[in-house]
């Protein structure tokens, strides 16, 4: 005879809801749970996401999400999976450089459209879901003939992984700082700096950002600054797969 399941031994959030529903009609699904609750953090971030404020959105009882997620932690994850099912992979003939690409230029456009992506907590930001995997196999896929072994395969994808979400986040900040003064260019955020960096720049120990400061004609566009430093991140790993 099975041993009786602990209250906290449940499976998985994906094994639970990939199983057939018990019932022909059901008010709540997966699917609406995850729009509601995404709607809810495009608008107002993170912190206004509770199960009972989900509750009042879907129009059902407090209780009745929990169904399919046991709590906030889970409801991250299924909204989490529910953003990145939007991410539109390339095609399996494009080659692993436009392949990687593609997939980084698509996610930090993902990432800025849902800023609360970046909030998540580790629980929910590591969390391995269907369609995070998809991404992922993917990435893995476009590397898979250039004859790397798999601990290398995964380092090339997590360079331009940690690539995309180092730069997105940096840019999130911004847009924050911005939207917290009420500013609406960044020109504005380095005028209010312009005191404390112009006494450091004229120390003479910064040379190489005073040449940027004064001379770098794309501080306010962030799109060529990610295209750019990609595209150098992207030669570095083909001169060195090809040095070999």
């Amino acid at each position: 005879m099975a041993a009786p399941r602990k209250p906290n031994d449940r499976p998985p959030l994906w094994a639970r809801l990939e199983r057939p529903a018990p019932a022909p009609r059901q008010t709540l699904s997966p699917h609406r749970i995850a729009t509601a609750a995404v709607g809810v953090a495009d608008a107002e971030g993170l912190d206004a996401i509770t199960m009972r404020r989900l509750a009042t959105e879907l129009g059902v009882a407090p209780m009745a999400a929990y169904r399919y997620v046991s709590g906030k932690d889970e409801l991250l994850e299924l909204m989490a999976d529910h953003v990145y099912g939007e991410l539109e992979l390339p095609g399996e003939t494009a080659g692993w450089r436009e392949t990687l690409r593609e997939i980084a230029v698509r996610t930090r456009e993902l990432v800025l459209k849902h800023l609360w992506l970046a909030q998540l907590p580790p629980s929910a930001l590591l969390a391995v879901t269907p369609n995070r995997l998809a991404v992922a196999e993917r990435s893995l896929r476009a590397v898979d003939g250039l004859d790397l072994d798999a601990d290398t395969k995964l380092a090339v994808v997590n360079t331009v992984g940690s690539f995309t979400q180092g730069v997105t986040g940096a840019e999130i900040a911004m847009r924050r700082l911005m939207a917290g003064q009420g500013w609406s260019s960044e020109q504005q955020v380095y005028l209010s700096m312009a005191p404390q960096l112009t006494y450091l720049l004229d120390t003479g120990r910064y040379p190489g950002f005073r040449q940027y400061i004064y001379e770098g004609r794309h501080k306010d566009r962030p799109d060529w600054q990610f295209e750019t430093g990609l595209e150098y991140v992207l030669d570095g790993i083909a001169a060195r797969l090809f040095a070999q």
